[in-house]
């Protein structure tokens, strides 16, 4: 499946880079998207849904800052996280609120690994959630055409 969005998902690693969030309406192929993009662009896929992984939740819970974070991540997903090399995929991001707000402190302290989420109503993520307004650059994937 060629879509469209790949092209700017490709500029999107060429440049100086924020975190990517990805909008879409659910079952677009958001996810089908970020896995071929990841795997085709990067060294290294890493990747965690957090509908699926209650664990991966409480990673959030203590400290945002990516210096804490990256070492929690690489123990639970049992693989080294090379920060010039590979990317990050978090799924289903408004499961996990905090994970939202530390996009803010990715783009601020490790700005150099490639870091994109997905959800579908991250638009209604409440709570302790900060949205990090100018820290993460936004597409959003639609539907399938015949283009």
């Amino acid at each position: 499946m060629k879509r469209r969005l790949y092209a700017e998902l490709q500029a999107w690693k060429a440049s100086r880079r924020k975190p990517l969030l990805l909008y879409g309406a659910r079952q677009v192929g958001k996810t089908y998207l970020l896995e071929q993009f990841g795997r085709q662009e990067f060294a290294a896929f890493h990747y965690i849904n957090f509908e699926r992984d209650s664990g991966a939740v409480r990673l959030f819970e203590g400290s945002l800052a990516p210096k804490d974070l990256v070492p929690l991540l690489e123990l639970h997903l049992n693989a080294t996280i090379n920060p010039h090399s590979d990317i990050l995929v978090l799924d289903e991001i408004q499961d996990c609120p905090r994970a939202l707000t530390s996009l803010k402190y990715f783009a601020e302290s490790m700005p150099e690994l490639a870091v994109c989420c997905a959800g579908s109503y991250v638009g209604l993520v409440g709570g302790e959630a900060s949205f990090p307004v100018g820290k993460v650059s936004t597409l959003t994937l639609y539907t399938m055409s015949f283009q």
